[in-house]
């Protein structure tokens, strides 16, 4: 029996507009929840990359990274199940590109929101975890880290799969 530690790692999109921030509405095993533009990292792709499909496939907008925020661990259980789950989450903030209008947005999505700094603070409750307050305090205290902080070895994308050249880790790789 394998008993080894295995966090689920997501990634996140802080994406701000006017003072505003780029938010989803979600329905979860926990009900309704508030989350930033979020998921999981797929196999053969980069923290960056799959931040990019993330903000696309849950809100129709274009997100080109360009920062790391930070990384960021965090503990839940299920109400329901009492599944114990470890989130490793890489948060990014970046450019807000152009609205696909019309695409159809991810199973669960509920709607996208703008949301302003306080009402984000005043609706903590209904966040997906304690990480989406974090990560907005880190992008209002300045925090940006080089998208280089994360090395992502070409051996993750297996045999055959070429990186998304759109996405640079900040060394012109």
């Amino acid at each position: 029996m394998d008993n080894r530690w295995r966090p689920s790692v997501t990634v996140a999109a802080v994406i701000e507009r006017d003072g505003r921030f780029l938010m989803i509405e979600e329905e979860t095993s926990e009900g309704l929840r508030i989350n930033n533009p979020a998921g999981h990292l797929e196999p053969g792709e980069t923290p960056a990359e799959g931040c990019t499909r993330e903000a696309m496939e849950e809100t129709a907008w274009h997100f080109r990274p360009t920062a790391l925020l930070g990384v960021y661990i965090s503990r839940f259980q299920r109400s329901i199940t009492g599944e114990d789950i470890t989130y490793l989450r890489f948060a990014f903030t970046g450019e807000l590109g152009e609205e696909e209008v019309g695409r159809p947005l991810d199973e669960g999505i509920v709607r996208t929101l703008w949301m302003t700094p306080d009402e984000l603070r005043a609706t903590h409750e209904r966040h997906r975890s304690p990480l989406v307050l974090k990560c907005l305090e880190d992008y209002l205290a300045g925090v940006r880290l080089p998208l280089s902080a994360v090395y992502c070895d070409d051996s993750i994308r297996g045999p055959g799969r070429e990186r998304d050249p759109r996405i640079s880790d900040g060394e012109g790789r």
